[in-house]
């Protein structure tokens, strides 16, 4: 089985955040959750919990990104 990217759930005091997102979006969730739930041994009660751990790891590996925020930091430093 292949390794999914996001492993065991953080505990870390959340913020609340209302997202709409698409039923296709949401299914594919669920089954994430799912297969992850299979692959650790983990139950995961509520999939949504895992938008934040997948928005992370997406922004971490973002180049693009990675390159903007460094860039914004230095300027920051700068002043």
């Amino acid at each position: 089985m292949a390794k999914l990217k996001i492993g065991t759930l953080p505990d870390d005091k959340p913020v609340k955040v209302n997202v709409e997102m698409p039923a296709s979006v949401h299914r594919d969730l669920v089954a994430y959750a799912k297969a992850l739930a299979n692959e650790s041994g983990q139950p995961i009660s509520d999939p949504g919990k895992l938008i934040a751990p997948m928005l992370a790891r997406f922004m971490a590996t973002d180049r693009g990104f990675t390159k903007l925020r460094r860039a914004s930091q230095s300027r920051a430093g700068d002043g």
